[in-house]
């Protein structure tokens, strides 16, 4: 049994008196203090662990001034506070010991879209993507670029001066904001935007501290204007931030804003933003080029560029390697193809934009024939891709490429540290060779990549943290690769900010850095904003690399071992894909409804992360602590579980607060398949439970809900009593107390009886095996789950139907227990007992060579996660299944006339089988239907999920955000379906209405095909 685990540390007592000051002072927004948000709030994407003291989520630029107000007061002010986006810094950038204040939860709105004057004005928590997808009805788009686009903050992007892919064509942040709206440390609400020399002139004049930072950043502007020349590079990627070198427009309009953006928080809090919107291109196309080796491939680069191509991207061939085994691959592989045995060690990927067809076509015409000739011919092929959802993929590989290099194993792993440097771009390949050199020589391996077309490059050295020779080579690379970048005439903060790497500020700024501290002073006279980053006033230290404290540090007391041992939770690296704001995404369906970072896979890792290292401190191994509640029972241990659970003493267990964060999972697996370090939160979340029950007791509706696949049988023969249970108001009102709602009736239909009257044996190994070998490739065995076999059978009949169309003799595999739901709520000891009998059963029947197909996504993949090591055999997919016998399928045309098709995936199947929505169009267009398939996120149900009164709320608010629409939108010629029981039986719930299974779909449409002949096996 583990024991109580209490956190280090606790809250500063001014900090909690802050608190309380904000809620008397008006402050309408969250306020969180628990173990658990400070946890989560301790990392980012990058290096370093700082855990804040509190963390503020305002709900309007009111909760701003009310923070800063209470800060002003005598009592508080020993408390700083760092402004959060959206958490995915490489540099420590928000990370504090102080207050975080993240705009992400509450102020995300966009305000006003002006489509003529081509003006946006958001709140600083709306998502980059966010906007984008708002505007694109406008035509119009918000133009900087990232790779973390679909959770990055207009807020964050304007504190980094964020930048990406396409800079040198639409430039960074800087370049497209019209003007901020900030809060100042005083309280002061500000809208900065340019200035003539008349508004100037009348804003200096002013006695208050807006008056102040105007004065003092006009003067340094005019006193220091040649040394600003001088000093700053002339780059794309200028040193952002405290940014001299522009406060001056090119109309000579003075603009504060080049000072703000980039600052990091250290100026000002920013409340709102305007922002200048573009065209989105007419048309555009990827040319991919393929090389042996990187050095070539940066060196053509440059010829593409000179092309006056819009951007050229350069891949390595680590992270190409990486993305052939990630969840995009499947749709862009074949812009990529093998050449004849070379290895492609590296890529270009040149875009090309126009306004109109023609243009694009002459212009992609321009450049693969300079490719085709002389010594620019140094390449091994090239592919063009045209089409919008292509380039989209594409792109979408290169923005995954910051994440895919921590999808290793082991625990040396590439880390953020020296990861945007920026040279002259002519500089740019004897650049990277020096920094090959450096790295090799330090016998590191390394993945790399980068905006060639702005000289800037992305690496990430491969270490681990918890040795202290590796620790030891981050003060010593940083400074060589600062040294390096300097002698190339270049700035070590390309794009993703300063932060913890601030101690370098001096050395590039040179006799500036005093004029910095000026407008540090000016805004933040007492040094509480996001203090010890990019400028501190006179006389205080800037953070240095090696003097804040690494996850490594905390990754050491965990050890390897049981780091490797739960499911790459302590390995996510923060990159935050999981934080996709699109509700139509997959990924992680709990914190798209609650918008708590604490309910995401980053959140839980994170937690189970400090819960493994509570448990080390203790000296407790929770693998063996597993073994010997399995060898125990629970009924042994019913006594100090209660007790455990009824004590007071045991309140602030930490166990607890990971537990609430567990309960919110859907257990959909699209952490598993799409975070690019793959952290599967299921798999460690039913290792916790399991621990965590060992220790105390279990809610009601867990045994019920553990035991349904062999209880099932039994109720079935009781339909009438359990119908009238689940379907009046008193037996709902009877579960709710259990702890469940929203169960399904059991249908009059029994798939055995149906399938015995059928003539359709049970697959028994003596049976199977009594098959000749032809008679063998003539049969199928439907693996039916008890939820489908049960609640669902006409999608067995269906099946059954279907097989016999295709000239194949169909059987049922027996009954036995799938063990998912088992698994998913920790009950992983009688999981491994009932999973070992179905692998044996399911492999004998593989071994014969007769095809087993399932009928429900997310039980058939369970079959490949949760009973990995235990089974060999591969149980097909439907479709996996349909397309393998596309010869045996022909459609009747008088039933698919006049109606539309449309395919609403189960969400474990979109991300964990990512080929699974061709294969489906396959198998449709074989059968002359163009199958649609609709964009959605998580229907809610996920299994039992949906089940748990607990959960109900969230359920039905994911079913409203994406599901409800393509329901709704569905006409009577519309053929809407669903491959999920879960999705399915969400759908009767909530709308009343049945989906069918694509096998019953395709049952009606397909017609018995002459040229096959039948099979006569059963």
């Amino acid at each position: 049994m583990i024991p109580r685990l209490r956190p280090n540390g606790s809250i500063p007592l001014p900090a909690v008196g802050f608190f309380q000051r904000l809620i008397e002072a008006g402050f309408d927004g969250d306020l969180e203090s628990g173990a658990a948000s400070r946890t989560v709030f301790s990392t980012d994407n990058s290096i370093y662990q700082i855990e804040p003291t509190g963390i503020l989520f305002p709900r309007g630029v009111e909760d701003l001034q009310i923070t800063a107000a209470v800060l002003s007061e005598p009592a508080f002010r020993e408390i700083t506070v760092a402004p959060r986006g959206g958490g995915t810094g490489t540099n420590g950038q928000s990370l504090t010991s102080g207050i975080v204040v993240d705009c992400s939860r509450h102020m995300n709105s966009i305000l006003e879209i002006d489509p003529i004057r081509r003006i946006a004005r958001v709140q600083a928590g709306v998502v980059k993507d966010q906007l984008n997808q708002a505007l694109k009805r406008y035509g119009l788009f918000f133009a900087p670029e990232l790779s973390t686009s679909n959770r990055a903050t207009i807020g964050g992007m304007v504190s980094t001066d964020a930048c990406g892919q396409g800079s040198c064509l639409y430039g960074k942040t800087s370049n497209h904001v019209l003007g901020l709206r900030i809060v100042l440390a005083d309280g002061s609400d500000w809208w900065s935007r340019p200035l003539d020399e008349a508004a100037l002139e009348e804003i200096v004049a002013r006695e208050d501290r807006v008056g102040e930072i105007h004065r003092t950043v006009d003067r340094i502007a005019r006193e220091k204007r040649d040394r600003i020349a001088e000093i700053f590079p002339k780059l794309n990627r200028y040193m952002t931030g405290y940014d001299l070198a522009h406060i001056r427009r090119s109309d000579g309009r003075f603009d504060l804003n080049a000072i703000l953006c980039g600052s990091e928080g250290t100026l000002a809090m920013i409340a709102e933003a305007e922002l200048n919107l573009l065209p989105i291109p007419a048309h555009a196309a990827l040319i991919n080029i393929r090389y042996g080796d990187f050095n070539t491939a940066l060196e053509d680069a440059r010829t593409l560029v000179a092309l006056n191509v819009a951007s050229v991207e350069t891949v390595d061939e680590k992270v190409l390697g990486l993305a052939r085994g990630d969840i995009v691959w499947t749709g862009i592989a074949r812009f990529f193809p093998d050449d004849g045995g070379r290895t492609t060690n590296g890529i270009n990927i040149a875009e090309v934009l126009a306004d109109d067809e023609a243009e694009l076509e002459r212009k992609l015409a321009g450049v693969t024939a300079a490719l085709a000739t002389g010594a620019n011919a140094r390449h091994l092929g090239y592919t063009i891709a045209r089409d919008h959802a292509d380039v989209e993929a594409i792109w979408s590989m290169r923005k995954r490429a910051v994440g895919l290099l921590g999808n290793v194993d082991g625990p040396v792993r590439p880390v953020a540290f020296v990861e945007d440097t920026a040279v002259p771009p002519d500089n740019l390949a004897a650049y990277i060779r020096e920094f090959r050199a450096l790295l090799d020589g330090a016998g590191l391996s390394y993945g790399m990549f980068g905006h060639v077309d702005a000289g800037v490059l992305h690496v990430r050295p491969a270490l681990d943290l918890t040795r202290n020779d590796h620790v030891r080579l981050v003060r010593e690379i940083s400074d060589a690769v600062v040294a390096l970048t300097r002698r190339y005439g270049g700035v070590l903060w390309g794009e993703h900010g300063k932060g913890v790497r601030s101690e370098y500020v001096p050395e590039f700024f040179s006799d500036l850095y005093p004029s910095l501290q000026e407008i540090k002073r000016a805004f933040d006279p007492e040094n509480r904003l996001n203090p010890g980053k990019i400028a501190t006033p006179s006389g205080q230290a800037l953070l240095k690399i090696d003097d804040v404290p690494l996850r490594g540090d905390t990754d050491r007391i965990i050890g390897n071992e049981i780091r490797s041992a739960f499911d790459n939770a302590a390995y996510c690296n923060g990159n935050g894909a999981c934080f996709d704001f699109d509700e139509t995404s997959p990924m992680c369906p709990s914190y798209k409804a609650t918008r708590d970072r604490r309910f995401s896979p980053k959140g839980r890792a994170a937690l189970m992360r400090e819960w493994l290292r509570l448990l080390a401190e203790k000296g407790i191994d929770p693998r063996q602590e597993a073994k010997r509640l399995r060898r125990s029972g629970p009924l042994a241990s019913f006594a100090r579980r209660a007790f455990n659970s009824l004590n007071p003493q045991n309140r602030d267990d930490f166990s607890h607060e990971v537990r609430v964060s567990m309960d919110t999972c859907l257990a959909c697996k699209a952490c598993a398949g799409q975070c690019p370090v793959k952290v599967s939160v299921p798999a460690f979340r039913s290792k916790f439970l399991e621990l965590y029950y060992g220790r105390y007791l279990r809610p009601l509706k867990d045994p019920l809900v553990a035991a349904i696949e062999t209880t099932l049988p039994l109720v079935h023969r009781i339909r009438p009593a359990y119908n009238l249970v689940v379907g009046t108001r008193a037996g709902r009102m009877m579960m709710r107390v259990a702890g469940l709602t929203s169960l399904p009736r059991l249908p009059v239909i029994s798939l055995a009886k149906e399938a015995a009257r059928l003539g359709v044996p049970l697959a028994t190994l003596p049976q199977i095996e009594a098959l000749s070998p032809r008679e063998r490739q003539q049969s199928v065995i439907f693996v039916a789950d008890a939820f489908t076999a049960y609640f669902d059978p006409e999608v067995a009949l269906a099946a059954i139907g279907l097989a016999r169309k295709m000239g194949l003799s169909p059987f049922l595999a027996a009954s036995h227990v799938n063990g998912k739901a088992l698994h998913v709520h920790g009950y992983l000891g009688r999981f491994e007992a009932a999973a070992g009998r179905t692998a044996h059963y399911l492999q004998r029947l593989d071994d014969t060579g007769v095809a087993l197909v399932g009928l429900d996504p997310s039980m058939t993949l369970a079959f490949r996660s949760e009973y990995k090591g235990m089974l060999k055999a591969t149980i097909l997919l439907p479709q996996e299944w349909l397309v393998a016998n596309l010869g045996r399928l022909a459609a009747s045309p008088s039933a698919i006339k006049g109606r539309s098709f449309r395919l609403m995936a189960h969400c474990t199947e979109r991300t964990n089988a990512p080929a699974s929505i061709a294969q489906w169009k396959r198998v449709f267009g074989s059968l002359g239907i163009d199958l649609q398939a609709a964009e959605t996120g998580c229907c809610g149900m996920a299994g039992t999920f949906g089940h748990e009164a607990r959960n109900r709320p969230i359920s039905e608010r994911l079913y409203a955000m994406s599901w409800k629409q393509e329901v709704d939108a569905a006409g009577d010629t519309d053929s809407l379906m669903a491959t999920g029981y879960s999705c399915r039986s969400q759908v009767k719930e909530i709308d009343n209405k049945r989906l069918p299974h694509p096998f019953q779909v395709i049952d009606k449409i397909i017609s018995e095909n002459p040229d096959i002949p039948q099979a006569d096996v059963a």
